[in-house]
């Protein structure tokens, strides 16, 4: 589970080998070996004997600000596993090994695009044709992708580019199936100009930490990117790695507009734009967490889709210091 501190003033601290949560007037313990993940998201009171159970139990903390992005976390400070991994994350990053892996993961995220409309346009008979014009224009950008030959370092601006016109192609497919008064125009970021945008922007951010946290284990480099160039602070891997899973927030966003669980009291305005607040928070990583949770066939096992995050990391680790992709 994600242990989710959300209210201004909650306390955390250890008690008899649990976590000990003081939220408001309510105070509850957690045991710590059902804690996956600890996320802050506001003003709140922790305790050093908690961070010391958290790190014994590998549990990070992870610090979220007002749009779900996280700024900050907690984690134990040993490697786990050997430096040649981010040595060979280097060395392909140009090369046409890196060029597979990238088109493996974006052709994956388009994928995701391309089934989800399809399981939308089959419950909406009255919007079949138009949803299937966005899924062709989905398809005929995939096929450009898998067609590409060549290096990343020559081929970054054209994946990039054709990853952006897909994106345009969705989004304006998710906007024509939610409710009337919840159409957007395209994404806004931070702040979101709008009721969608904002719960998906949270969603992420959410995501951001847990491929973050897979990276490290799995002894991926977070800053060390193929597709995302490199920048000072900017962990390229996790923004690479994450196009793969974002069908998870997408998803569930949908489901709550679809399910008429969205409310306007989730949203609180600020200049230029909205953010969710506590109550909108609370629904929206409670959906979150039901679809993460949900079972899927992962080559040849069932697990949680959570867990897909972290056996792909593995996988991309091996591949890396094995040389096979």
């Amino acid at each position: 589970m994600q242990l989710v501190i959300n209210t201004p003033g909650s306390y955390l601290r250890v008690k008899e080998g649990n976590f000990l949560v003081k939220n408001e007037d309510k105070v509850f313990e957690v045991s710590a070996k059902k804690v996956q993940s600890i996320m802050i998201t506001t003003s709140a009171y922790l305790s050093t004997d908690a961070v010391k159970l958290a790190m014994d139990n590998n549990i990070d903390v992870i610090f979220l600000d007002n749009f779900g992005d996280p700024f900050g976390r907690v984690w134990h400070s040993k490697l786990g596993s050997t430096t040649a991994i981010r040595r060979r994350q280097l060395e392909v990053a140009g090369d046409v090994t890196g060029m597979d892996m990238a088109k493996e993961w974006v052709t994956t995220k388009i994928g995701n695009q391309i089934d989800f409309l399809k399981r939308l346009r089959n419950s909406r008979p009255a919007k079949e044709e138009e949803l299937d014009a966005y899924i062709k224009s989905l398809e005929e950008t995939k096929g450009k992708l898998e067609g590409l030959s060549g290096t990343t370092e020559e081929l970054r601006g054209t994946i990039m580019g054709l990853e952006g016109s897909a994106g345009k192609s969705y989004f304006n497919a998710l906007s024509f199936i939610v409710p009337d008064r919840y159409k957007f125009n395209g994404r806004s970021k931070m702040p979101a100009k709008d009721e969608f945008n904002c719960l998906l922007n949270y969603a992420y951010g959410v995501l951001y930490s847990m491929v973050e946290k897979s990276c490290i284990i799995a002894g991926l480099d977070p800053y060390i990117g193929i597709v995302h160039a490199d920048h000072y602070n900017k962990k390229s891997m996790v923004f690479d790695l994450i196009e793969m899973y974002r069908i998870f927030a997408e998803e569930t966003v949908v489901y709550l507009f679809s399910q008429r669980k969205v409310k306007q009291e989730y949203f609180d305005i600020i200049p230029n734009g909205m953010t969710l607040n506590k109550e909108g928070k609370a629904v929206l990583i409670e959906a979150l967490n039901e679809t993460l949770d949900k079972s899927v066939r992962y080559r040849g096992r069932n697990i949680k889709q959570r867990d897909t995050i972290q056996f792909d990391c593995h996988r991309i680790a091996n591949s890396l210091i094995k040389d096979e992709v």
